[in-house]
């Protein structure tokens, strides 16, 4: 057998990690033959919770499973881990602004890039799903000096999904059959998810639909989804949240040879300003993410991409405090 890796899972007794911890003790993020020691953090107040999910995962008895860690000490929950992801964050409230919740939260994904920084595996890679997770992935990246910027993402793959699964439904086509759909910018309502080089069982997607569609129905429903979850469930995305977080990670330590979207550091493709944490069309090879590059951007999709750049420039300025 492999020796184990250490994972860890922030907001470990929440329901985004509830769906998530057990899939990734089953073997399905790493493959059947990784072991693994998962470090699940929680609040205080939600340790008993938390104890609850340890005393299940005993009673599933799952063979890639060699230890937990248990914890309300951000510092222990980092040790020598080799994956990370940072699900708990504070939830926006009743009146909050998003502005609001980028300081609170801000504050958390500082403690943490600094917990990171000193006490995680020096080839850590950490995945931030805790919203707003692009501005909360730069502030953590910013607390951790010592790691490379490359070492962070932040999640836009549940978007990725949607956009996915939307067309596929709209042209009456398999999932698989679905390539290379784009996901830019922002983890909220100004993200772009873009089909003008996607295929549909090798046919140009934008052939299989009009205009008005993409505009009016496509667009707006991807962006919108998470509220529309709310509305109807009267909880935000979970399960869909988690299988996105592990497809991820799974990919990034595996490999993939799609397109998939995810928000990474800025390296100025595409004119975006470097250092913001934007979603971009990557691939991923022996756990390196690279940009897609040399995509023909038309005039609609430069203006989607420019006013993401523009919110999360804004984001960024609203937590300058927090990067000293």
């Amino acid at each position: 057998m492999k020796p184990p890796v250490r994972i860890a899972i922030t907001g470990g007794a929440g329901q985004i990690a509830y769906s998530l911890i057990f899939r990734i003790a089953s073997g399905e993020m790493l493959g059947p033959d990784q072991p693994v020691i998962l470090h699940l953090l929680e609040v205080p107040a939600a340790l008993k919770a938390l104890k609850g999910v340890l005393l299940e995962l005993e009673d599933c008895g799952y063979p890639l499973l060699q230890n937990v860690v248990m914890t309300d000490d951000t510092n222990l929950t980092f040790i020598d881990v080799d994956y990370a992801l940072l699900v708990g964050a504070a939830p926006r409230g009743p009146d909050m602004e998003r502005s609001d919740l980028l300081k609170v939260n801000g504050e958390i994904f500082k403690v943490q890039g600094k917990a990171l920084n000193e006490f995680a595996s020096r080839d850590v890679k950490v995945l931030v799903v805790g919203n707003p997770a692009n501005t909360n992935a730069y502030i953590a990246i910013s607390a951790a000096p010592d790691l490379n910027p490359k070492q962070f993402t932040a999640m836009m793959r549940l978007d990725h999904h949607r956009a996915i699964a939307q067309l596929a439904a709209k042209t009456g086509a398999e999932i698989t059959a679905v390539k290379n759909i784009i996901i830019w910018g922002n983890h909220s309502a100004t993200q772009y998810p873009d089909i003008s080089h996607a295929t549909v069982n090798g046919q140009p997607a934008k052939s299989l639909v009009d205009q008005d569609w993409i505009v009016n129905e496509f667009i707006p429903t991807v962006q919108q989804r998470g509220t529309e979850v709310i509305k109807a469930r009267g909880k935000s995305s979970a399960a869909s949240a988690a299988f996105a977080a592990l497809s991820l990670m799974r990919d990034w330590a595996m490999g993939t040879e799609q397109w998939v979207s995810t928000a990474i550091v800025s390296d100025g493709s595409y004119g975006i300003a470097k250092d913001l944490v934007y979603s971009f069309p990557v691939t991923i090879k022996n756990g390196e993410m690279s940009i897609v590059q040399d995509l023909e951007i038309d005039e609609f999709s430069r203006s989607c991409l420019q006013a993401s750049q523009r919110e999360l420039e804004q984001e960024r300025d609203t937590i300058a405090d927090l990067l000293h």
